[in-house]
């Protein structure tokens, strides 16, 4: 009686193995097993070191599947079983160590449930429990990397093809990617601008009823946006010089430093006001400051500025208001600025314009493209930083009303928020810092696109939660990039400067894990105007030079027109 307890428990272990075999059975049937490549030899919080055997790597480099020919390499992904769960990492760098064996360091992305055939599915970002030292490292194949980015249900974009595979498609997370700002980054020349077209295109079709707005400052994209978006310049703009808050009336008036600017914007902050409020009935507007966008005459502003100087009891003290009186008689004479200054701009337009700038409703061209190129250089930056306030504070008196988010699209951003603070242009950068910190709140997006990130002010990039890097090749914007990229991306980081045209490293919220695409082609009719021209072929051709010569000279002189 005393041995049935032990012969039960042997009869049990019997009969668990030989379930465990059954189990096993299957994933037997289903075809063999990868091959290890090399083993786990160091755990650390984010990433971890392996070590490969060389020989079987080098084997694998003529494998038919281009993913398990690319397992080992740098910037490919490999695998390592935890539990239920399969673990993918990425290979940041890779070295000889012991003969016949490379030691790598990898990157963990995140992890899939392993099934009974030892395929992954229901691939999610993040770590939940590590391998430990001596877990066996596998290839990843295609049908891993078709799990991985496998994508799911939320709205979603596909803007090309995973490397290094020919049918894997990438995709961008459309409410992500918005919803915590975005940037795109690369070198002239690298596909940028093509790049940026290619998602706005992909965002419109997507959602036909959109609300974009994009600052053009080379005049690029309005070829690439005529047949779906609605075009401004200074011919159609428009833009009433009334909307600008007393900080841009300052930029455009004020031509003094330091103490004498003050004495003069406290001297243009009690006029303004008052030509602010000349002549309404304050009944309908509540209270009225130097900021509120109300209508008024520039004529009432010089009126007010001369009764002002005709108070005072010395001569001298007239300078500050000669100052400005000359500089607004000179904007209001001034053709370049007809489009901001004009006499026709005095009606309450605001309505209107905010309308069909931001495209309330949309009518099936749900982008503005605002070609400021042919502004003067000296009011561009508060022309954009009227725009830009303006998408802010709609979205902030719109609060309770139906919610129609917003997209803010700045090019060569780093124009309007340099580093250096002391630069000109303070009203277009305070604006846009604050859209980047708490744009998100309000339903504003905002999408940075520049060539020089080193440039941009510091903490504007680290609030975009997703980030497009196309190929940089100075060392400074290398590292602002990889400073603003989460720990997780280091390993793609190595690969900017190898980067090919139209190819880009997607970080952040609106990919499931950091991936390295190369994008679409585009049609023609939707390309921007950025191609480089041809020298050599453009050089062998001639005729007609006085026609071109006396043509260009009339657009010359005529600012276009």
């Amino acid at each position: 009686m005393d041995d049935r307890p032990n012969l039960r428990e042997f009869l049990n272990e019997v009969s668990s193995f030989q379930e465990d075999e059954a189990a096993a059975t299957p994933a037997k049937a289903a075809g063999p097993a990868p091959s290890a490549i090399g083993t786990v030899v160091e755990i650390a919080g984010s990433g971890s070191q392996i070590r490969l055997d060389a020989s079987v790597v080098a084997a694998m480099q003529s494998h038919a599947d281009h993913s398990v020919a690319m397992s080992g390499q740098v910037g490919s992904q490999i695998k390592t079983v935890v539990g239920n769960s399969w673990l993918i990492a990425n290979v940041r760098t890779l070295r000889a160590g012991e003969p016949g064996e490379l030691v790598a360091y990898v990157d963990f992305l995140g992890e899939g449930t392993r099934d009974s055939a030892g395929k992954m599915s229901n691939f999610r970002r993040g770590v939940t429990r590590y391998p430990i030292p001596g877990a066996e490292v596998l290839p990843v194949s295609t049908d891993d990397m078709r799990a991985i980015f496998a994508a799911s249900d939320d709205p979603h974009i596909e803007i090309g093809t995973v490397y290094p595979t020919d049918d894997i498609r990438g995709t961008l997370y459309v409410d992500s990617m918005l919803g915590k700002h975005f940037a795109v980054l690369g070198s002239t020349g690298t596909g940028k601008s093509t790049a940026v077209s290619l998602i706005l295109h992909r965002i419109s079709e997507l959602s036909p009823e959109g609300h974009i707005v994009m600052i053009d400052p080379h005049g690029e994209y309005s070829a690439a946006f005529k047949g779906c978006g609605e075009l401004f310049n200074v011919d159609n703009l428009q833009l009433p010089y009334w909307l600008m808050n007393f900080e841009e009336h300052c930029e455009v008036l004020l031509t003094t430093q330091d103490a004498e600017r003050q004495r003069d914007a406290d001297i243009l902050a009690k006029c303004l006001l008052g030509a602010r409020i000349k002549g309404k009935d304050m009944s309908q507007y509540g209270k009225v400051t130097v900021d509120s966008p109300i209508p008024y005459l520039l004529t009432d502003l010089n009126a007010i500025i001369v009764n002002e100087m005709g108070k005072l009891d010395r001569a001298g003290d007239t300078l500050p208001f000669q100052r400005i009186k000359t500089k607004l008689d000179e904007l209001r004479v001034d053709p370049r600025y007809t489009f901001m200054f004009s006499g026709m701009l005095v009606s309450d337009s605001m309505g209107s314009f905010v309308a069909k700038l931001f495209r309330l409703p949309s009518q099936g061209r749900p982008i503005s493209i605002v070609d400021v190129s042919g502004v003067p250089s000296e009011v561009t930056s508060v022309v954009v930083s009227v725009l830009a306030r303006m998408v802010f504070d709609y979205a902030i008196w719109s609060r309770t009303e139906a919610q129609r988010p917003l997209l803010l699209v700045c090019e060569e951003a780093h124009r309007y928020v340099p580093k250096d603070e002391t630069a000109g242009g303070q009203a277009v950068r305070k604006i846009l810092e604050r859209i980047a910190k708490e744009g998100r709140k309000y339903g504003v997006s905002l999408g940075l696109i520049t060539q020089r990130p080193s440039d941009l002010a510091e903490g504007v990039l680290s609030q975009c939660g997703t980030i497009i890097s196309m190929r940089l090749n100075n060392d400074r914007d290398q590292a602002c990039v990889r400073a603003a990229m989460p720990e997780g991306a280091r390993g793609f980081l190595d690969a900017i400067p190898a980067l090919r045209n139209r190819e880009c490293i997607v970080c952040g919220e609106g990919v499931a894990i950091p991936i390295r695409v190369r994008f679409d082609d585009l049609e023609p009719e939707k390309r921007p105007a950025s191609s480089d021209p041809s020298f050599a072929r453009l050089w062998r051709e001639t005729g007609d030079e006085a026609g071109i010569i006396s043509r260009t000279i009339k657009r010359w002189r005529g600012h276009g027109r």
